[in-house]
């Protein structure tokens, strides 16, 4: 993760978002926006500081996110942890770069 400013880019490290963004791929974050829903957001899990994980955003309860990732098969999300708090997402991804193939 690097940042420049309100943006900044992050590599896709598994396969939790598949088929949207891969392993590798280079992704524009705006950091600081909170996304829309069925956008992608970058969150920061207030137990695991420092680890930024890439989630789609599926629902706001009251101030209360639901965030999955793509590939249902292989994510760790809110189906296992819950709802986030709106302080645990710190960015949106507003530009996929895909790796060299």
């Amino acid at each position: 993760m690097s940042k420049f400013g309100r943006l900044g880019r992050v590599v896709v490290a598994g396969p939790s978002m598949e088929p949207t963004f891969r392993n590798g791929d280079w992704l524009l974050v705006a950091w600081g926006k909170q996304g829309r829903i069925f956008d992608s957001v970058v969150i920061e899990r207030e137990d695991q500081p420092g680890v930024f994980l890439i989630k789609r955003l599926i629902r706001n309860d009251e101030g209360k996110y639901w965030v999955e990732g793509d590939n249902k098969a292989h994510s760790n999300d809110s189906r296992r942890w819950g709802s986030i708090n709106e302080s645990e997402i710190v960015g949106r991804v507003i530009m996929r770069v895909r790796k060299a193939r």
